[in-house]
């Protein structure tokens, strides 16, 4: 077996080719087998094998530059610099990272988990390359999902007229750009990604512009030959309007052609797009068959494509009640930005198809939209990750609550979410939109709330509110007790745990344990973190003096310090105050209730740091 002998990047370069194919086939064999058991990204992993292997070929990644957009494709890449043996780890507590990280690998260049930003760092570095005059090459590795993001044309457009020399390689699976057609459109291409193509092009260009009459003809010639490429090769056209050169459309899975197109790109010295298409999913029919499904996956049977099957989740339950309350009102629409599934919002989408939208990996101007929308009557439901949604944070400010219009946030994913780690957890949206005016803050802790909270959101509360819940299913708490700013759970009076969302669990089982200790233990739910009306805070905290406030978030601006200045302002001084929460840290990957631990949030640690505030 070859992909076991490979220890690096190095060990790639010396096989013959032969051996090539076959560690091509290796790999793709290894990544199917690999996160059949751990989870974790796979179609668009098995669709990036060859490119992965061309790449590593031609570049050294050790020193050249590597960016990856979101990261989704970078499984092959950790392969074959060094974690071969670690993806029994993958996606684990403090095992590999399921994206690309500099702390992992030196051959990681940038840290990589959110879409359309890959160019734009690659133009930085290689504007830096040029600045202190050092020699490497710089690459971004894009798909064409990702160029459904604005940023992406923002730095393409810089990119391009920068003139500096970089490669911009599309990872284009057939999701977003047009086909080229035809064998008139393949054999352009052949010829145009040779660099003998672009000597005779510069020769030709400065004999016909020597004199009046060459340069009549070169006008002429150059607009029939824009016309003929628009009409067969539309992409090129776009990227050398920004001042690319453009080479492809080519088989990414032809490893060698591949390969010798990079090693051509390279020797050009200016920036190129290769255009590569590739299948996701490639070599596993039910991944190819069903990219999407198949994108992001739990531990799964290689044989049978069985997926193991997980519960009811927040996701679907909101999809569920969506759809119920556009069955109501024909004035509910719903928006996401690429993540039609992971935001239970398929079923919406094949009901009400003419209010369903999907703008792409857009979040800016999804939130623009739909403020458009609601300024015009419509009720919009903006379905988005808690972590994306910080994408779109000037048009929550700016297009929405300035003009306090009615727009609703499904903040998706909001606290801890496991295995994608740094780049995905939600433990900012809670601070960051309690501090926008208008803005009303819903945080549900239960489906029953979940369903309740969203009905109030859509058709009872003025203005944008967010209603944000987490990854995944209930855990202990089942109950609906989500109407008014605060809810007792739990009668007690040496001390009062608060908390929202998914951490009522851990503060319920910590009064348990207390209880045991002798410590009477208040439990009291917060289902609105904004805004606070100091009358409701005043009857809620009346005759606590001792409050411990435990929150899956950054601690700037949490909950608990605004309840405490509250409470101070009111002239209800606390007598001992704690506040568990994330700080000013950046949480790893790994499961959420090991999370919630390491970073004492879980029971028994709220409960040990109860006592010792106590004591």
């Amino acid at each position: 077996m070859i992909l076991e002998h490979i220890r690096g990047p190095e060990d790639v370069k010396v096989l013959t080719r032969r051996q090539t194919d076959t560690l091509c086939e290796e790999l793709h064999t290894f990544l199917l087998e690999s996160v059949s058991k751990t989870g974790g990204h796979l179609a668009s992993n098995l669709g990036a094998v060859e490119l992965t292997v061309a790449i590593h070929r031609v570049f050294d990644t050790s020193r050249d530059r590597l960016v990856f957009d979101v990261g989704h494709q970078c499984y092959a890449h950790k392969a074959l610099t060094g974690r071969l043996s670690q993806f029994s780890t993958l996606r684990q507590y403090g095992g590999l990272s399921g994206f690309p990280k500099p702390n992992e690998s030196v051959h990681d260049a940038f840290v990589a988990g959110h879409a359309s930003n890959s160019v734009s760092v690659a133009l930085g570095m290689a504007r830096a390359r040029t600045l202190l005059g050092e020699d490497y090459a710089v690459l971004a590795l894009i798909g064409d999902g990702a160029l459904s993001g604005g940023l992406a044309y923002e730095g393409l457009n810089n990119a391009g007229a920068s003139g500096e020399p970089l490669i911009v390689i599309l990872n284009d699976n057939g999701m977003s750009i047009s086909r080229n057609v035809g064998a008139m459109s393949q054999h352009l291409s052949q010829l145009r990604s040779k660099p003998a193509y672009y000597a005779f092009k510069k020769n030709y260009r400065q004999i016909l512009l020597s004199n009046t009459a060459g340069k009549a003809v070169y006008r002429f010639n150059h607009r029939l030959k824009n016309g003929l490429k628009s009409a067969i090769l539309p992409n090129a056209t776009l990227f050398e309007d920004m001042g690319f050169t453009y080479l492809g459309p080519i088989d990414g899975h032809d490893e060698e052609e591949v390969e010798r197109a990079l090693e051509w790109a390279r020797e050009l010295n200016c920036p190129v797009l290769l255009h590569v298409r590739t299948v996701k999913g490639k070599g596993y029919a039910p991944a190819e068959r069903e990219p999407g499904k198949w994108h992001g996956v739990g531990p799964f049977d290689v044989a049978t494509g069985a997926i193991r099957p997980g519960g009811k989740s927040f996701s679907a339950v909101f999809g569920d009640a969506v759809c119920d309350l556009a069955a109501e009102d024909k004035r509910v629409c719903a928006i996401t930005a690429a993540m039609t599934d992971g935001t239970g919002l398929d079923g919406f989408a094949a009901r009400f198809p003419e209010r369903f939208f999907d703008v792409g990996i857009a979040e800016a101007q999804a939130a623009a939209m739909a403020a458009g929308m609601a300024k015009q009557g419509l009720i919009p439901v903006f379905a988005v990750y808690s972590t994306f949604l910080q994408r779109a944070y000037d048009q929550l400010i700016h297009d929405t609550a300035l003009s306090n219009l009615h727009v609703v946030f499904a903040v998706d994913r909001a606290g801890f979410v496991g295995a994608d780690g740094e780049t995905h957890h939600g433990i900012f949206d809670a601070t960051f939109l309690s501090d926008i005016p208008n803005m009303t803050v819903l945080c549900p802790s239960s489906f029953a709330e979940l369903r309740t909270m969203l009905r109030r959101a859509v058709f009872a509360i003025d203005g944008p509110v967010a209603i944000r819940y987490p990854r995944g299913g209930e855990e202990d708490y089942h109950d609906d007790r989500s109407d008014g700013a605060f809810a007792e759970l739990r009668p007690g009076h040496d001390v009062t745990l608060c908390a929202y969302g998914m951490m009522v669990n851990s503060v319920l089982e910590a009064a348990e344990l207390l209880e045991k200790e002798g410590v009477s233990a208040r439990v009291l739910k917060v289902n609105c973190i904004s805004p606070f009306r100091d009358a409701d805070v005043r009857a809620a905290f009346a005759g606590t003096r001792n409050l411990i406030v435990a929150e899956e978030c950054a601690s700037v601006g949490c909950v608990g310090q605004r309840l405490a200045a509250i409470l101070t302002e009111e002239g209800t001084p606390l007598e001992k105050l704690y506040l568990c929460n994330l700080g000013k840290r950046f949480p790893p990957h790994g499961g959420a209730k090991q999370l919630r631990e390491a970073f004492g949030l879980g029971a028994k640690s709220i409960a040990v740091k109860t006592l010792e505030v106590l004591r």
